[in-house]
């Protein structure tokens, strides 16, 4: 008995090549260039929308006759998604670009050595090791308080909390992540004014307000890492004996200790950039002030206002003073990778 076998069927459907958005792009944004020149001059900007337009009308049609409705619906959606993502890397493509490009006139060791002693004027000497310091401290501070309180209080809405306590934590963490940050300095000048008199500033302060703004990102971020552990994680440590408490540190955290550090950073990459609550609390100073705990003290972001408000060479060190803050958030970031590598569980490295 001879067995046939069917035939396989042949796909009859046609693809376009995958250089097609090529030649299609470069024809729509040549057409959006004579479009332009026929109003009032071309323009970065109206050429590469009016191109874009183009491009998503002429690919999907093309897709439509060549490929068919479905695949022309799928080449639309990813134009748009890739035309987002393009508008949405705009803004930070072209801050790094200024920032780098007019920081680096002024940035070097020296910038990075020396503090504004003595300096006055439009002298071009000067640095921002004070502000340095000084952001180190307040940032330091407002960590210290925020990060061990944020995290104990989203273990505490996961595991434990319930009822009328624990709404009422969530509903206060929702109202203080929309506080204005000027409102958390003027909570900490109060606060430290009753205590010690109106003419008490030291870096403590400042700490005190960033905290105030540091701690629901901290809860909010940590609540969700901790929600996502599966919870046949903690039943399989509940069968074996171990006791919660033991169960939270061990499986609960360990799981989640990537996603703790990612969140713990976006706190503190918040914060540290924040000027209005330090301008009420820290004030300014051209030293070294080593003492957190009394007297004026200088942070990068308070730096960079007065800097750049004096203008002339003053201005540079203010596009100096930003670079550096932009490059002491990248290796804290690089900081808590290793961190969140190191110490997460071998299956999720």
């Amino acid at each position: 008995m001879t067995v046939t076998t069917p035939p396989v069927p042949v796909r009859t459907t046609r693809k376009l090549p995958r250089w097609a958005p090529i030649p299609v792009l470069a024809v729509s944004l040549l057409l959006a260039l004579g479009i332009q020149f026929l109003g009032e001059g071309p323009t970065i900007a109206g050429v590469f929308f009016i191109g874009a337009i183009l491009f998503a009308i002429v690919m999907t049609v093309t897709s439509r006759v060549v490929e068919g409705e479905r695949w022309a619906k799928d080449r639309l959606a990813t134009t748009l998604v890739t035309f987002a993502f393009i508008i949405a890397l705009i803004p930070l493509v072209s801050l790094l670009w200024i920032v780098v490009g007019d920081g680096l006139t002024r940035f070097s060791w020296d910038f990075l050595t020396t503090d504004m002693t003595g300096i006055f004027g439009q002298m071009v000497e000067g640095g921002a090791f004070h502000a340095i310091i000084g952001t180190i401290y307040v940032t330091g501070i407002a960590s210290i308080i925020a990060i061990p309180l944020g995290i104990f209080t989203a273990i505490y809405l996961v595991e434990y909390g319930r009822g009328p306590l624990s709404r009422g934590i969530t509903v206060l963490v929702d109202v203080m992540t929309g506080i204005p940050s000027i409102v958390a300095g003027l909570f900490a000048f109060t606060l430290f004014l009753v205590v010690f008199g109106p003419a008490y500033k030291a870096a403590v302060i400042g700490g005190v307000a960033l905290a105030v703004l540091m701690t629901p990102v901290v809860v909010r971020s940590v609540e969700e890492m901790l929600r996502l552990v599966p919870n046949e994680l903690r039943e399989a440590s509940y069968a074996l004996g171990v006791p919660k408490w033991l169960t939270i540190v061990k499986v609960v955290l360990r799981t989640a200790i990537a996603g703790i550090t990612t969140g713990v950073m976006i706190a503190i990459a918040r914060v540290i950039g924040e000027t209005a609550p330090l301008l009420l609390t820290v004030g300014i100073a051209t030293s070294v002030n080593w003492d957190a705990f009394d007297g004026r003290i200088a942070t990068l972001p308070v730096f960079v206002y007065r800097q750049y408000a004096q203008g002339g060479a003053s201005a540079d060190r203010a596009w100096a003073g930003a670079l550096t803050l932009i490059l002491i958030v990248m290796l804290l970031n690089l900081i808590a990778r290793l961190v969140s590598r190191y110490f997460s569980p071998k299956g999720a490295r």
